[in-house]
């Protein structure tokens, strides 16, 4: 490893040859509020503040594909992100922000195309065409099955909606990043280094075969692949995970797909810091938690970053609390001078070693999914759930023997501790949002609702790419929860 450059195969040191002496990753805020006018604040004071991209995060039953006026959504509408339901909460949601000029990621699933299809009628309305639009859409469906369970349709049907985005988007939004594969989530459920990395690329595995048997080419489609990875408290190890990432998705991409497009082999991925490290005990400890996994994941070569807020572990987080989160990656990028040097730490003998350990473990795990006949097999038959179970199982164990110490959780514990100024879920807020929805729904034409499900209902029971109904159900005032449950009807759920 000690011969290999920055920006050359396999890119273990960096996908690019300078690194961030041409350009600083993306400095992005994850947010979403109880409300579209309350999270479209946050967003416009954010960027004030120098955020570089916009993250949002929508709330459990936009996840799940239930309209904020559904019985099943009680109570917990606007808690976890915002609540988007209609063409009118987006557009709310993004009013005086030049979606032109600006990257959104969204991270959503199970109703990534409806999200996306929302996105760029939005887009429109400011009169800005989709093949404008730069951002990241999460669309990974499979790690849901084993680490989060925000999924809505069988394993088979979700992966037809998959490839249906990555198809159109690869027409029509050239910008656009049609996959964001996760391996934040299966970490944050408990699993290891390894597991985090073998069961992502196995999931990325499934993806491509499904694109390339969709008759997608992946020399194409590769260049608009991205990952999204998690930043724990193992800072070598950190460092090492993220550059043993990117040799692994070269050679997978070059030596199983035949990928010759350079780009297509670049293993780009954001970092979150680790959201499962934050402890509700002594708050301010997880701002030093934050800058340690902030500073693995820049030294590993992330092209995009968020930085947990300190009061996450009990809330939405504050605006404060999200500023401070934002000031340690600017105080990274602009004081540290880590940003000078492309991989400052190759050829770090620990560093290379767990490197290349990481890559080997994750190579031999890949191929036992392989032998179980791929990941879908694998998560249908409990392997993988099971493998992050047991992980978890055994780091718990840890802290709870103090064989792992937290600090001031397991170690340094501060009896005295006082708490404020949280960010509150506002129970007004929730009531505008329903009572809006009901209104929109009302004054809507909803004979054009009604045909334009039905289209959809037709072009889902058959193999065409199911964007442009989901985009002319949008556009004629359709919800979510409405495009949702026409799809249930075709797919069933799992």
């Amino acid at each position: 490893m000690k011969d290999e450059k920055p920006g050359v195969y396999p890119f273990t040191r960096g996908i690019y040859s300078n690194m961030y002496q041409d350009r600083l990753w993306t400095m992005r805020q994850y947010a979403g509020l109880t409300s579209a006018k309350e999270s479209n604040k946050r967003y416009h004071s954010l960027l004030k503040q120098g955020v570089m991209g916009l993250s949002v995060a929508f709330d459990l039953p936009t996840q799940i594909g239930y309209d904020s006026d559904n019985p099943l959504a009680a109570g917990e509408v606007g808690k976890v992100g915002v609540p988007i339901s209609s063409i009118e909460n987006m557009d709310i949601l993004f009013d005086n922000i030049p979606l032109e000029k600006i990257s959104t990621s969204m991270t959503i699933n199970a109703t990534a195309p409806i999200l996306l299809a929302f996105y760029i009628s939005t887009a429109e309305n400011q009169g800005v065409t989709s093949r404008k639009l730069k951002g990241t859409i999460q669309n990974d469906i499979l790690k849901e099955y084993t680490a989060r369970g925000t999924y809505i349709y069988p394993p088979e049907n979700s992966m037809r909606l998959v490839t249906d985005v990555m198809d159109f988007c690869e027409s029509h939004l050239p910008y656009w990043n049609t996959i964001s594969i996760s391996g934040y989530h299966i970490r944050e459920a408990g699993s290891t280094v390894v597991q985090e990395l073998a069961f992502t690329f196995a999931n990325a595995i499934a993806y491509i075969e499904a694109a390339i048997k969709k008759g997608l080419d992946p020399n194409k489609f590769g260049e608009k692949i991205s990952f999204f990875f998690n930043a724990h408290n193992g800072f070598l190890e950190e460092i090492s995970k993220f550059r043993a990432a990117r040799k692994l998705w070269a050679t997978i991409m070059k030596e199983r797909f035949s990928v010759t497009n350079k780009k297509a082999l670049l293993c780009r991925f954001h970092v979150q810091t680790g959201g499962s490290t934050l402890t509700a005990q002594q708050v301010d400890n997880n701002i030093v938690r934050t800058s340690i996994q902030a500073l693995s994941a820049i030294l590993g070569g992330t092209q995009s970053l968020h930085t947990n807020s300190k009061d996450e572990a009990l809330a939405l987080p504050s605006l404060d609390s999200a500023k401070t989160a934002l000031r340690t990656q600017q105080i990274i990028a602009y004081e540290s001078g880590v940003t000078e040097h492309p991989d400052p730490f190759g050829g770090s003998y620990v560093i290379e070693k767990m490197t290349e350990e990481f890559f080997n473990a994750s190579t031999e795990l890949i191929a036992k999914i392989d032998s179980m006949g791929g990941a879908i097999e694998a998560i249908n038959n409990g392997f993988v759930e099971n493998e992050i179970s047991n992980s978890a199982y055994e780091y718990q164990k840890n802290i709870d023997s103090n064989e792992n110490i937290i600090v001031g959780v397991n170690k340094f514990e501060d009896e005295d501790e006082d708490i404020n100024s949280l960010q509150n879920i506002d129970p007004v807020e929730v009531e505008k949002q329903i009572d809006k929805l009901r209104y929109f729904k009302e004054t809507r034409n909803n004979i054009q609702v009604n045909e334009s499900l039905k289209k959809l209902q037709i072009t889902a029971k058959g193999d065409e790419n199911i964007m442009p109904d989901i985009i002319h159900c949008v556009k004629n005032n359709c919800t979510l929860g409405e495009i949702s449950d026409t799809l249930r009807l075709v797919f069933g759920e799992h």
